[in-house]
């Protein structure tokens, strides 16, 4: 996969370069590189994982090799700001749902990935629902059981992957949650070569599927979804408060440390 390069909309952020433009242009660059006969590979990229990412340079190096790495969060729209870029906020459940309505448009094969680690059956669930909205859409959900952070999905996974390479979907949402969802791409994506895109898109499924319930559109416009996943899910605290809290300041030590 070729590396990304800052544009305006661009900057970096721990070494990773991230893409900080629209939905349009994001179709733009997958359509160039599906001439090329190439499937992009997506992440959505937040302040937890790019965490991560600076401790952990397996999954560093595994986000590098993405195709486009879009702005996920408020925080690091900001973290875009203060570098000078001028970064679009595309969050992953609203880019996953366009890709949706793209596919429905142009006749693509959906393959809908969960892991079934918070809400088993998501994926099903999920397909039920977007078929009530698109009933021409061609889908398939598959739940792959355990994942490592490696990408290994073991037997279950094994089982999934050949039932999917005879489907050849041509969009591929995986909801493993970080690093497990993009660790799987890198390892796998070379099994479907029909593939167009494929996103890692977290906790999407568990969203249309029914079983959580989205921020209000204005706490999301305003980026205090997280506040509102607290009040929620308050086991969630210390993966919210490293967004909130640990990121900012992690971000401003590294900028400071770069001469920047």
């Amino acid at each position: 996969m070729k590396p990304s390069t800052p544009s305006r909309s661009g900057f970096e952020c721990f070494g990773l370069v991230i893409n900080g433009i629209d939905f349009e242009t994001a179709v733009k660059r997958i359509e160039e590189m599906n001439r090329q006969g190439h499937t992009a590979m997506i992440v959505t990229a937040n302040p937890e994982i790019l965490l991560y990412a600076r401790k952990h340079p397996n999954y560093w190096n595994t986000l590098r090799q993405a195709d486009l790495k879009l702005v996920d969060s408020f925080g690091l729209q900001i973290a875009g700001w203060v570098k000078g870029a001028r970064p679009e906020r595309v969050t992953g459940v609203d880019l996953a749902k366009k890709l949706i309505v793209l596919a429905a448009e142009r006749g693509w094969k959906v393959a809908l990935l969960g892991g079934g680690r918070e809400v088993p059956g998501a994926p099903d669930k999920a397909a039920w629902e977007l078929r009530k909205d698109f009933p021409n859409l061609q889908i398939m959900a598959e739940e792959l059981g355990a994942i490592t952070k490696d990408g290994d999905d073991g037997e279950a996974g094994a089982e999934a992957r050949f039932r999917l390479t005879h489907f050849a979907p041509d969009l591929i949402l995986a909801a493993f949650g970080h690093p497990r969802q993009e660790a799987w791409m890198v390892r796998h994506l070379s099994e479907f070569p029909n593939a167009k895109v494929a996103i890692g898109v977290g906790g999407t499924l568990d969203y249309w599927s029914g079983e959580k319930k989205r921020a209000p559109k204005c706490m999301r416009t305003l980026g205090f979804e997280w506040l509102y996943r607290l009040v929620r899910e308050p086991r969630r605290w210390r993966r919210i408060f490293d967004a909130v809290v640990v990121f900012p300041l992690v971000f401003v030590y590294d900028k400071l440390r770069k001469g920047e």
